[in-house]
C-alpha cells in the first residue's frame, strides 16, 4: 500500500515526521516532485482565484499524486501543541482534496486544544488497519528524526552567526523558503551576491547573548496563530544577533501574512534594521527579483 504527499505546503510543517511515521508502518511513501512550472500551471487552474499562492501550489501537487497512490494524505491541522490555531486554509485543505482527485484522501482532525497529538495520531492508525503500540513506535522514531533535524538547524545557525559576512535573515512560512521554485531560489540568488542567508526558524529562542528577548517589552499582541508567535519570538531572539539586514517573502493573497507584516517590519526598522518585503505569486520573475535584491545588498554595504 502506498501513501503520497503532496510536497507543499502543510508536508513542510513537518517534512521528516510523516515519512517517517508511515514508512514505519509498513506503508510505501510517495512524495510528489520538486515543485516545478507543471505543477503550478495544473494548480492555477483549479483553484479559485481568493487562493493564496502557496495553496495554488498545494493543488498542483495533489493533482500530481491522483491516481499514483492508494491514498494522498492531506491532515486537517487546527491547532498545535501550544493551543494556537494553524492558517483557517489548512482547515479546510482535506474538503477541497476531496473535490480535486478521485484518489481516497486520508485524513485526520489535528486540534491538540481538544486531544493531544498522541491520541490523533492513534486514531489515524487504526483508519490504515495499525495497533496502539505500532503507532506508539513509529511515532517515537519519528520525533527522534524530528530531534535530530532540529539540533542540525540549531548548528547550521550558530555556524552561520560566526561567518564574516553580510548576514540576511529570511522571514517566511516554511513551504515558501524551502521550495527553490516557489522563492525564485532566493536563497542561491543572495549567496551569490555575497550574502549568508539565516532563515527564521532556524534561530533559538532561548539561547540568545544577552537576554534582550527576555527583558523587552513586547511591543505586539498576543497572536492566535501559531507562524504568529513563532515568528515575533524568533525575531526578538535573532535581534541578539549581528544581523545585517532582514527580507520577508510572502504569498500573494495569503491574508495572515497581511497582518502580520506591518508588526515584523516595525520590529526590524526599530532595530535599525534595513528590511525587505516580497511579495510572490505565479507571475513573478526572476529579472524583477533579482533586481530588487541587488539594490537591497547594495544599501547594506
Amino acid at each position: 500500500m502506498t501513501i503520497g504527499i503532496p510536497r507543499a505546503l502543510i508536508y513542510w510543517k513537518r517534512p521528516q515526521f510523516w515519512e517517517s511515521f508511515f514508512e514505519d508502518l509498513g506503508f510505501r511513501v510517495l512524495l510528489s516532485p520538486e515543485t516545478n512550472k507543471e505543477l503550478v500551471e495544473a494548480g492555477v487552474r483549479v483553484s479559485d482565484p481568493e487562493n493564496c499562492f502557496s495553496t495554488k501550489v498545494f493543488f498542483g501537487h495533489l493533482l500530481w499524486l491522483d491516481g499514483k497512490v492508494d491514498w494522498v494524505f492531506v491532515p486537517r491541522l487546527k491547532t498545535n501543541a501550544e493551543k494556537l490555531e494553524y492558517c483557517p486554509k489548512f482547515f479546510a485543505l482535506p474538503d477541497l482534496s476531496k473535490i480535486l482527485v478521485r484518489t481516497p484522501i486520508l485524513t485526520e482532525t489535528f486540534n491538540e486544544k481538544k486531544e493531544p497529538l498522541e491520541g490523533t495520531l492513534a486514531k489515524l492508525g487504526r483508519k490504515i488497519g495499525r495497533e496502539k503500540r505500532e503507532v506508539k513506535r513509529a511515532r517515537e522514531k519519528a520525533f527522534l528524526k524530528e530531534k535530530d533535524e532540529e539540533r542540525e538547524k540549531r548548528e547550521n545557525f550558530f555556524r552561520k552567526i560566526e561567518e564574516k559576512t553580510t548576514k540576511i535573515t529570511l522571514v517566511s512560512h516554511p513551504y515558501n523558503f524551502y521550495d527553490d521554485y516557489v522563492n525564485l531560489r532566493v536563497k542561491e540568488k543572495l549567496e551569490k551576491l555575497g550574502a549568508q542567508t539565516i532563515f527564521i526558524e532556524e534561530t533559538p529562542v532561548n539561547e540568545t547573548i544577552n537576554q534582550r528577548s527576555k527583558v523587552q517589552d513586547k511591543d505586539y499582541p498576543k497572536f492566535h496563530w501559531e507562524f504568529g508567535k513563532e515568528w515575533m519570538e524568533k525575531i526578538d531572539a535573532i535581534l541578539d544577533y549581528n544581523i545585517t539586514g532582514a527580507i520577508e517573502i510572502s504569498s500573494f493573497q495569503c491574508g495572515c501574512d497581511a497582518v502580520l507584516k506591518e508588526f515584523v517590519e516595525k520590529k526590524f526598522k526599530q532595530n535599525s534594521i534595513p528590511f525587505l518585503y516580497l511579495l510572490i505569486d505565479e507571475q513573478t520573475g526572476e529579472a524583477g527579483l533579482q533586481t530588487r535584491l541587488e539594490a537591497f545588498i547594495d544599501t547594506l554595504r
